[in-house]
């Protein structure tokens, strides 16, 4: 099975898993450090956050899930976290659920002259998300945002 298919493979396995606990595959991230494969899983609850103590759970039952599936033929190091207050943010779920925060976008295309852009998220339609910058209204397409953060002061 080819690196891509294996990943598809793992995000649908871990991601129904998290969803029967009330839970969300924010990040999963396959990558080979010297001669460790790491397994990084960002979740989190929604409107609720996750803790320390649920990470390790969740860590430990997918250790066992992943080990019995047999998708990994090879040793690897499973981290379970949570993504913290900064989240990268992907989806259009994740944008409304983010609605009147302030968010920062780093682009793939100029909008406007810009790679770059902050404002607050006020809405999500069909591939875009709504912004306003100083009383000025932005549409962003999700197609072109390369990373998308919130903004903590």
């Amino acid at each position: 099975m080819d690196r891509d298919s294996l990943i598809q493979e793992l995000r649908n396995l871990i991601s129904g898993f998290l969803q029967e606990r009330g839970l969300l595959l924010v990040e999963l991230i396959y990558r080979h450090e010297g001669r460790d494969l790491f397994l990084r899983i960002l979740t989190d609850k929604p409107g609720a956050g996750i803790n320390l103590d649920e990470c390790a759970k969740i860590n430990r039952q997918l250790s066992d899930i992943l080990d019995e599936n047999g998708h990994l033929n090879q040793r690897y190091i499973l981290e379970v976290a949570s993504p913290g207050a900064d989240r990268p943010l992907k989806t259009r779920e994740d944008f409304s659920r983010s609605l009147n925060k302030r968010i920062r976008f780093f682009l793939s295309e100029l909008i406007d002259g810009k790679l770059e852009w902050e404002g607050v998220v006020k809405d999500t339609n069909g591939d875009s998300v709504d912004i306003e910058i100083e009383g000025k209204s932005l549409q962003i397409p999700l197609s072109k945002i390369n990373k998308a953060k919130p903004v903590i002061f």
